[in-house]
């Protein structure tokens, strides 16, 4: 177990500042134009390059909770070497998913239907990520979830978890915020890095965690967890 903060990796390269303009003029509706650029302000270049050092160089990738399939986009330009299974609840974010993938030649993404609440993968993966995604399930469904996504991993597989810390407060209320008006539905439930951390080491995983620290006020957490194996 390792705990620490982050203010990122290297400098975002020319072809990853390259390869979000491409997701985001993927997309014809300005809508979802709007809410692909105000996520990659969110979880922006530096964020997914520091995420994407985690993942392998080959195999299969499962991105669950997926929604327009934007993170997804980005990684099988940036890693093309990766083939990305991309799950989420709503038809429609895969539908245009799906579109986004075939305007951008993207033979190596697929996306399909599905609740990370009752997931059960057909394979096994290589690595797997969940970005904000956490917070949006039942508390009661995450062990569940995370069982499962420690079962579909290959030994030594990487799991990688971006979510939302409960501390500080006032960045936690800003995000709560953002997160009503998104969903105003499904209120969100915040875990606390220990708490969270510890759910995934009793499952099985090695976690090492730490904050990744932004400008924005948001309590950014990533959670690193490694499959025990070769």
């Amino acid at each position: 177990m390792a705990t620490g903060s982050t203010s990122g990796g290297p400098e975002p390269s020319r072809a990853g500042r390259e390869a979000i303009t491409r997701v985001v003029e993927a997309y014809d509706d300005w809508v979802i134009r709007t809410y692909s650029r105000a996520r990659f302000l969110i979880l922006r270049q530096r964020f997914l390059d520091e995420i994407g050092q985690y993942l392998p160089r080959s195999g299969d990738v499962l991105d669950l909770g997926c929604g327009f399939g934007l993170f997804s986009l980005y990684y099988a330009q940036i890693l093309p070497g990766l083939r990305f299974h991309g799950v989420d609840l709503d038809a429609r974010r895969i539908s245009i998913a799906r579109e986004a993938g075939r305007r951008l030649g993207l033979g190596n993404v697929e996306y399909v239907v599905g609740d990370a609440r009752d997931f059960r993968a057909q394979t096994e993966y290589e690595g797997a990520y969940m970005l904000d995604i956490v917070h949006h399930v039942e508390p009661e469904t995450v062990r569940p979830l995370l069982v499962e996504l420690h079962a579909r991993l290959v030994p030594g597989g990487c799991l990688l978890v971006k979510d939302v810390d409960t501390r500080p407060a006032y960045k936690r209320w800003f995000t709560h915020a953002l997160d009503l008006l998104v969903s105003p539905g499904r209120p969100p439930h915040y875990w606390a890095a220990e708490a969270l951390q510890a759910a995934l080491e009793e499952v099985g995983f090695r976690v090492f965690r730490h904050s990744m620290v932004d400008f924005l006020p948001y309590p950014h957490v990533l959670y690193v967890c490694r499959k025990p194996g070769a």
